[in-house]
């Protein structure tokens, strides 16, 4: 079954990650933001278009596939806007979408372009964490390339890593830097919530590695307590909490009272501002 290259998997009925104290533990990958891929027309393409005139988006669908389209990004791209707008088309236009894709991304630098024109929609555009998670979830299971490099959910977990590791200098860092970094850590919440991975029995469990992340993620942003980013502690908590919580009883933890009492410190903490 398809597992993380770093992940050592027990007999257990779930997937159990090591991860060392520092932060999450992940194959050491070149993470590097492809350059957009050669410009290449379908076969089946127009000779011209009009101006400004977009024949995927006519009746609002991408059943045409890439017809049209000059390059995996500019592809990529429109299908991540027309779910921004149109989030109900996820279910009936998923299908589509991946056939194409598996048939543009065939080499490791076309899929690392995929995992980052995702990436940075899931972080950047507001409230698009979830589908972005849920996307990646599709990808990861029905993606066909698998390079040495990595699969897409080891891409996708490595350019995790990237930012990951940034944590404690972005938790102190400027007003926009601390709004990258809360983006980065909602959307890591989604995908703990939303990546299936296939246990060694076949049973579906969640990553605990992404766990371990975000329990790290909440030790930084109460040990830097401005507002915002206790804000996004709190949201962070509201969305994986109870599924949170449960996973740590299960290993009779009890990480959670932890977490409540560090809230009650700041609560209490005259540099936190009413």
């Amino acid at each position: 079954s398809e597992h993380l290259q770093q992940a050592r998997i027990p007999s257990g009925s779930q997937e159990k990650v090591s991860v060392p104290d520092s932060g999450l533990e992940m194959a050491e990958f070149q993470v590097a933001v492809a350059p957009v891929v050669t410009s290449k027309l379908s076969v089946k393409a127009p000779e011209f278009y009009p101006s400004g005139y977009n024949q995927n988006f006519a009746d609002s669908s991408f059943e045409d596939g890439y017809d049209g389209y000059l390059t995996l990004a500019e592809y990529v791209q429109d299908f991540l806007n027309h779910l921004a707008k149109q989030p109900g088309c996820f279910e009936t236009e998923i299908e589509q979408f991946a056939e194409t894709v598996n048939g543009w991304v065939t080499a490791d630098e076309t899929l690392q372009e995929l995992v980052e024109l995702v990436y940075q929609q899931a972080t950047s555009v507001p409230n698009f964490s979830y589908m972005g998670a849920r996307l990646c979830n599709y990808l990861s299971h029905h993606l066909t390339i698998s390079p040495q490099s990595g699969s897409f959910r080891q891409l996708l977990l490595q350019r995790c890593q990237t930012e990951y590791e940034n944590r404690d200098e972005a938790a102190k860092g400027d007003e926009t830097a601390r709004k990258q970094f809360h983006a980065f850590v909602l959307f890591l919440a989604e995908l703990y919530l939303n990546l299936e991975i296939k246990g060694t029995k076949g049973q579906v469990t969640r990553a605990e590695i992404l766990q371990e992340g975000l329990r790290e993620l909440l030790n930084v942003l109460f040990s830097n307590p401005v507002d915002n980013n206790l804000m996004c502690a709190v949201k962070l908590l509201k969305l994986t909490g109870s599924v949170l919580e449960d996973a740590w009883k299960e290993k009779g933890k009890n990480d959670m009272e932890e977490m409540i009492q560090r809230i009650e410190n700041v609560v209490l903490d005259a540099n936190c501002s009413r």
